[in-house]
């Protein structure tokens, strides 16, 4: 699908601003798993921004990032304009950075549509994608909707959040979109189970697609504290010309809450469309294995390394070095600069907290 003149008026808001920690050792906040090659061979980042070829205009996207990273996030990304990569001085978690979003595509074009998308997804059908993301627009741009893209399950994950699908409200591009009847949080694995195998039940990818107008002014009903803040940040950039500046007075005073829970999950309006095209947002180092082939044994090695009488096992190694396995199974071990990890399947949720842990005693490891 070709990006043709007439289209400019659509804009794309990628959110980098995370640490990644459930990736420690490998990610740092200086390098984070979006500035990594978690699968494939280029940054997250860049692989999403590749994926926007012809959907929109590279002057029409922007990343929000954090301003640790800005500088990483522009040599990982040369295609990206500097005055289009902006640095928050703080993290005030996702629903700040969608009203940052909203007032950036709204000082361009207040009845633009955006799209806001994480950026370190695993998509391999950009085709599919863009073609999703298309219909969204269209259905963005003809109507007050908060949209959402829900992912058919593929097995039952008890690590993402889900959408139930209500009735349909109308066609976009070719395309179904429907109400959003509830939101669920991470369920139960026999939860998750009961929703693969229903047809209204789906992934919650944490993409969106809407007008500024119609975000902020859902933000102002069920967030008014974070509205005002956002009333704030706006006038200021207005009356000073300075966004930077800005945000250094505002953006530490900002609520810090989810979008999910500040907004999605309390307004009217809320649709979404299918997607049909794969996606895996490598969450922990599990997910890894999805990505890259098993021995027979059923270890995945991503780097060098050799296993001997084991099984079930993920090696990551960067380069120079070799991980070696010897009668172990179900393990992670990870081999990253200056830290190693080795910690059971079982529990690769709790890497975030380990490597909070780590870096309360040795701050230079994180």
């Amino acid at each position: 699908m070709a990006w043709v003149e007439g289209m400019n008026n659509r804009f794309v808001v990628i959110m980098a601003g995370g640490r990644g920690e459930r990736f420690w050792p490998q990610s740092r906040l200086t390098r984070p798993k979006h500035l990594l090659p978690i699968v494939g061979d280029s940054a997250m980042l860049a692989q999403t921004v590749d994926r926007l070829d012809g959907l929109v205009p590279k002057e029409n996207i922007f990343v929000i990032t954090n301003v640790e990273q800005r500088d990483a996030v522009l040599e990982s990304c040369p295609t990206l304009l500097p005055n289009r990569v902006i640095g928050e001085p703080v993290g005030r978690d996702t629903a700040a950075a969608v009203g940052l979003a909203a007032l950036l595509v709204s000082h361009e074009d207040e009845d633009a549509a955006f799209a806001l998308l994480p950026a370190d997804h695993v998509i391999d059908n950009g085709e599919g994608f863009r073609s999703v993301l298309n219909s969204s627009f269209e259905a963005a741009e003809k109507n007050d909707f908060l949209i959402t893209i829900g992912i058919k399950p593929t097995f039952p994950s008890t690590g993402y959040g889900y959408l139930g699908r209500g009735e349909e409200v109308e066609i976009a591009a070719g395309r179904s979109v429907s109400k959003v009847d509830r939101f669920v949080e991470k369920p139960d694995l026999e939860t998750a189970e009961k929703y693969l195998t229903e047809s209204s039940y789906f992934w919650n990818a944490g993409m969106f697609v809407w007008r500024p107008k119609v975000i902020l002014s859902a933000i102002a009903k069920h967030a008014p504290g974070l509205s005002g803040g956002l009333d704030l940040l706006r006038e200021d950039w207005s009356k000073n010309g300075s966004l930077i500046e800005a945000m250094e007075k505002v953006y530490p005073k900002l609520e810090k809450i989810s979008v999910d829970f500040a907004v999605m999950e309390k307004a009217d309006g809320v649709v979404m469309l299918e997607s049909d095209f794969d996606w895996d947002d490598v969450g922990e180092w599990p997910a890894i294995a999805r990505h890259y082939p098993a021995d027979e044994s059923g270890n995945v090695f991503k780097g060098d390394g050799v296993a001997v009488d084991s099984t079930d096992n993920l090696s990551f190694a960067e380069d120079g070095h070799c991980i070696t396995l010897l009668g172990v199974k179900d393990l992670i071990v990870v081999q990253s600069g200056d830290a190693t990890m080795v910690c059971h399947k079982d529990r690769a949720q709790e890497v975030k907290a380990l490597a909070q842990q780590v870096g309360d005693k040795h701050p230079g490891l994180t």
